[in-house]
């Protein structure tokens, strides 16, 4: 049996009463926060371009956009899944040496849910597939040192979870995994340098293509049976060796993931909430600093504070700013939080912020990369023009996995980022409906969020 026959194995054989209650409330509470991220990302100028093109190119109506209309299923999985994609505000995964967002996979699970016509019970299970599929390939098949992009496991995951949504058996599994596996391996450049719409763009493509894949599966198409061990497969040609025992592997990883307390990238989460903490205690004016120096562990330093995917402080666009450490601490100084305002493009080329950010500095501490992912460790010590200094240390946020976030924390996250596009009874029917999804069918969800005007 080839390595992808038996991920197709594990795959097929899953059912909602493998998932604990606590991997079933992770999975609620994920899919509540992306659906407030989805809302609120309506009006990202990235977003509108796709919906215009799937309006000119059309597509058979037969699933579910959020904001309204319906097209063919893998299109509304990769309009979807860019809606919870843009605000880069959606959860996390830490690995060792790889960072992934796995609700990024909540597109492609909606759209082949809601095409298969299946229960909230069937979602929730092929979501927590997918979830198990691309976290544990992060943990043990990192691909970042190689060049290539956190969504390469993601396509893995989000065949693996459309194929169950749709009920293919083991073969048409293990082909679905494999034709994604094979054909959608991303390149790192995405998120280095200056950045582009495509930094945001990334994993709803490779939603988008998944979901193809495992369609083309459904109709009988084929892949290659050895992407993982075969002759210049995935070991050979990108991740090297690695063994995971998928017999073994259960449907709990998602509880391993986080959610954003900010809208930022997800290693600079404790640093913000150390900045905050640290003004709210000494309230000096950020035009009296004259140095800030933070330091932190190794992945944070070289994706997001100039180390080697680098430099962060010629910052003019969103995916600039939310992928620089001396933007953010800026900004949270200048405005006390940072959210989609701090985002808009006028803020971001303000002079008070522009300025600011040229005076920090961000280092890596060894001692603080021995402790991550376990941790998030870091100290800031700010020094103003008259000499004093102010320093603070953290080792977590609210919402890692050693503080984690409450369903009121969640639900108040959705509540801000939807209320400017929806009113509080339409608010309050999704909550209801994430809550219970359970109890629902999948198709009862989509047409709720269909109703919401994207403006």
């Amino acid at each position: 049996m080839t390595e992808v026959q038996k991920l197709a194995k594990f795959v097929n054989g899953r059912s909602y009463n493998d998932l604990s209650a606590d991997a079933v409330k992770a999975l609620k509470m994920r899919l509540l926060d992306a659906l407030g991220c989805a809302i609120g990302a309506l009006g990202g100028e990235p977003v509108k371009m796709i919906k215009k093109q799937i309006k000119e190119f059309g597509g058979n109506p037969l699933t579910t956009m959020i904001g309204g209309s319906k097209t063919a299923p893998d299109r509304s999985a990769l309009y979807n899944s860019a809606l919870v994609r843009y605000l880069d505000y959606n959860d996390s995964y830490l690995a060792k040496k790889e960072t992934c967002h796995p609700s990024d996979n909540i597109g492609s699970i909606l759209a082949a849910s809601e095409y298969a016509g299946k229960n909230g019970k069937d979602f929730l299970t092929a979501l927590a597939i997918a979830y198990q599929v691309q976290c544990r390939l992060s943990d043990d098949a990192p691909v970042r040192d190689k060049g290539f992009d956190h969504t390469v496991q993601g396509g893995y995951g989000a065949a693996a979870g459309a194929a169950y949504a749709l009920g293919l058996d083991e073969a048409k599994t293990a082909n679905a995994i494999a034709i994604a596996g094979t054909a959608y391996n991303a390149l790192r450049v995405t998120r280095t340098g200056n950045l582009s719409h495509w930094k945001g763009l990334a994993f709803p493509s490779t939603g988008w293509t998944s979901t193809h894949s495992a369609f083309l599966a459904m109709n009988g198409i084929t892949g290659p049976e050895e992407v993982f061990e075969g002759n210049k497969g995935f070991k050979d040609s990108i991740a090297g060796d690695f063994t995971i025992d998928w017999s073994k592997e259960d449907l709990e990883r998602v509880t391993r993931t986080i959610v954003k307390r900010y809208n930022a990238e997800i290693h600079s989460q404790a640093t913000l909430e150390g900045v905050q903490e640290l003004h709210k205690a000494y309230p000096f004016n950020p035009e009296d600093v004259q140095k800030i120096v933070l330091n932190t562990f190794d992945v944070a330093y070289n994706i997001i504070g100039g180390g080697e995917e680098g430099g962060k402080k010629n910052i003019r666009t969103k995916e600039e700013a939310d992928h620089s450490l001396p933007y953010l601490i800026a900004v949270m100084l200048l405005d006390g939080n940072v959210m989609p305002q701090q985002y808009l493009p006028e803020r971001i080329v303000k002079d008070d912020v522009q300025a600011l950010l040229q005076k920090v500095e961000v280092h890596e501490k060894k001692e603080y990369s021995d402790r991550f992912p376990n941790e998030m460790p870091c100290d800031i010590t700010i020094t103003l023009k008259d000499g004093q200094t102010f320093s603070i240390e953290k080792k977590d946020y609210e919402g890692f996995v050693t503080r984690p976030a409450s369903w009121e924390v969640i639900e108040e996250k959705f509540r801000n980022l939807s209320g400017s596009r929806i009113d509080k009874s339409l608010q309050d029917k999704i909550i209801e409906m994430v809550k219970n999804i359970e109890n629902y069918e999948i198709r009862d969800l989509m047409h709720v969020l269909g109703m919401i005007e994207a403006k």
